[in-house]
């Protein structure tokens, strides 16, 4: 069976390049570009940038979701967390945490003067488990309070509403939401906002989780779209990686992670 390691080296080897780097910076500051788009910013032949966009999908650095007659490629954060979990975590956390603080008000100072479009989130990653498994996983209430730290409450029907409670008791709910498409146990697709009022103002954005089984293992594609502004983004961005991770460690080890103070707001 493949070590952690092994299982990273693609990763490296595609990161080693400095015109896959220049794909992902370029994909950082504008996610879901198509491939005309990736290589007019480049000035690259499509043969090459195509080359090199395979080997980050096959790295799954990259992600490529298909809208209509296009391919949308979004950076996917997942194999750069698992470094960051392995290589950075365990070392200097609160110094590297509060550099990074800054320069992410900066960007997101920047980035806000610049950028027009709603922006989507994709993130994802292999599991040892089932589709059965993930689905009742991202389902079941107990299982949500196990590695969430909030309890998914719905009948799972298209058209039913579903809520995201706090498990300390006081009946807190911190996501509102509809069901959109149920398809057990390969896809789940919900609206997810703070409060049925924000739904309805603003339109609601939508979280699409696609489960895959892929042998004895399952691809789970996390996908939220339609979000308001960078701030949620950001959000996002700290919150997915922090739940799927758990969710991972839950369905692989039958334990979630011994402490996840970081899940609590997610």
């Amino acid at each position: 069976m493949p070590t952690q390691q092994d299982a990273l080296d693609p990763v490296f080897k595609a990161l080693a390049d400095p015109t896959r780097r220049l794909l992902l910076d370029r994909l950082r500051g504008q996610n879901g570009q198509t491939l005309t788009e990736l290589c007019g910013s480049l000035e690259m032949a499509r043969q090459s940038a195509t080359q090199h966009l395979d080997l980050l999908a096959q790295a799954n650095l990259v992600v490529v979701v298909r809208r209509g007659r296009e391919r949308l490629h979004y950076l996917n954060p997942a194999p750069i967390h698992e470094i960051g979990e392995r290589w950075i975590a365990a070392y200097d956390v609160p110094r590297l945490a509060a550099l990074s603080t800054i320069r992410d008000r900066a960007e997101e100072h920047a980035m806000t003067e610049t950028t027009t479009s709603i922006p989507t989130y994709v993130y994802v990653t292999y599991m040892q488990a089932t589709a059965e498994q993930v689905w009742k996983a991202l389902t079941d209430a107990d299982l949500t309070a196990q590695y969430w730290h909030h309890i998914n409450v719905s009948d799972w029907q298209v058209g039913s509403p579903w809520e995201h409670r706090r498990v300390d008791g006081s009946g807190t709910v911190d996501v509102v939401g509809t069901v959109l498409e149920a398809e057990e146990p390969t896809r789940l697709v919900l609206t997810f906002e703070d409060s049925p009022e924000e739904e309805r103002a603003n339109g609601a954005s939508v979280v699409t989780f696609a489960i895959e089984p892929q042998g004895d293992v399952v691809r789970l594609t996390v996908t939220h779209e339609n979000l308001p502004n960078l701030e949620m983004l950001n959000g996002i961005s700290n919150g997915w990686p922090a739940v799927l991770a758990n969710l991972k460690t839950l369905l692989e080890t039958g334990a979630a992670l011994p402490t996840a103070p970081w899940l609590k707001d997610s």
